[in-house]
């Protein structure tokens, strides 16, 4: 099991690497001027080859991108003028639009990101495996086709629709809850999770309906397998059957599903972040779209695409970890 964990983190090191070489390429050797962009409107030349050689864009681009990569893992000084910014390590760039190292600014948004992904992930578990576990052993086909029709009601609502109706009614018209605001868990945990429980409650509607559409279907193709039947055979009653025998095998590829949601709930909850007005990730990234701050777009794109692998990775650890079948390869 040592050597396989080894193998894909070692894997999930490779991918991370193409991918930083990727982006960096694309957005840095396109038609793009980054160092323009930084400079902003009413740039004059000679600020702007101030402003490039301090980025580093007066380099060749394989020396732009090594030393981007020193940054990361070593840090790196933004001379501006007399002055020196420095950017410790991680360093994923600097923002000269806000003033600040883009891993600042990636980390005052991820407790947002992480705090609505996490939330959002454990409801919409909890909602659909109960609710995919409950159609299929109560064996009532009036509740199984209720179900499909709330399934189907989660999967063509949109999350803004969803995140519209809870303000208004819940906010606006009920006042039961605040307005949502991003309150840190550790300075008062009731009102971190009072105020984000409309936008877990909007996510977590519509990931419920795919997690309760997985578990019904995994339930009902495990409990026709040989194991299932020989268990019964042996006289082991239905709720050990259940337990031990189908639930293990059939919750197995949610791991994944969870895993994945996870990633993406955390680096694309755009809408969701901007309907509740929360400042997570992506509320940072179309900050940074709408003033054209390439340092924080090409930041806030790796650490998406970092999370997502390293979510992949766990997920096949894990696989591998609750399902023995799996070949460790």
């Amino acid at each position: 099991m040592t050597g396989y964990v080894l193998r894909r983190l070692i894997g999930a090191a490779v991918v991370l690497l193409a991918l930083s070489a990727i982006v960096y390429g694309l957005f840095y050797a396109g038609p793009s001027n980054p160092a323009l962009l930084a400079c902003g409107k009413g740039c004059t030349p000679d600020r702007l080859a101030e402003v490039k050689s301090a980025m580093g864009l007066d380099k060749p681009l394989a020396d732009q991108y090594l030393s981007f990569l020193h940054g990361i893992f070593f840090g790196h000084d933004y001379s501006s003028g007399p002055s020196i910014r420095q950017c410790p390590a991680p360093c994923l760039g600097y923002s000269f639009e806000s003033d600040q190292s883009v891993t600042s600014i990636l980390t005052s948004a991820l407790p947002v990101s992480a705090s609505l992904a996490l939330g959002a992930l454990t409801l919409s578990v909890l909602l659909g495996v109960s609710a995919g576990l409950v159609t299929v052993l109560s064996k009532r086909r009036w509740l199984d086709r209720a179900l499909n029709a709330v399934v189907l009601l989660g999967y063509s609502t949109p999350v803004f629709l969803v995140a519209l109706v809870l303000l208004i009614v819940f906010c606006s018209d009920l006042r039961w809850l605040p307005f949502p605001t991003y309150v840190p868990l550790t300075e008062d945990p009731v009102q971190w999770a009072r105020n984000l429980l409309l936008p877990w409650i909007a996510l977590a509607l519509i990931q419920a309906a795919a997690y309760a559409r997985m578990t019904r279907a995994q339930t009902l193709e495990t409990l026709g397998e040989d194991h299932v039947r020989t268990a019964r055979a042996y006289g082991l009653s239905e709720r050990r059957v259940i337990i031990r025998h189908v639930l293990r095998g059939a919750l197995t590829p949610l791991v994944t599903l969870a895993a994945i949601d996870l990633a993406a709930v955390m680096t694309s909850a755009v809408l969701t972040e901007s309907m509740f007005g929360l400042p997570g990730i992506g509320h940072a990234l179309v900050g940074a779209v709408g003033i054209g701050d390439l340092p924080v777009i090409v930041g806030v794109t790796l650490a998406a695409g970092t999370v997502y692998i390293l979510a992949n990775a766990l997920a096949d650890i894990l696989y591998a970890a609750i399902d023995p079948r799996v070949e460790l390869t």
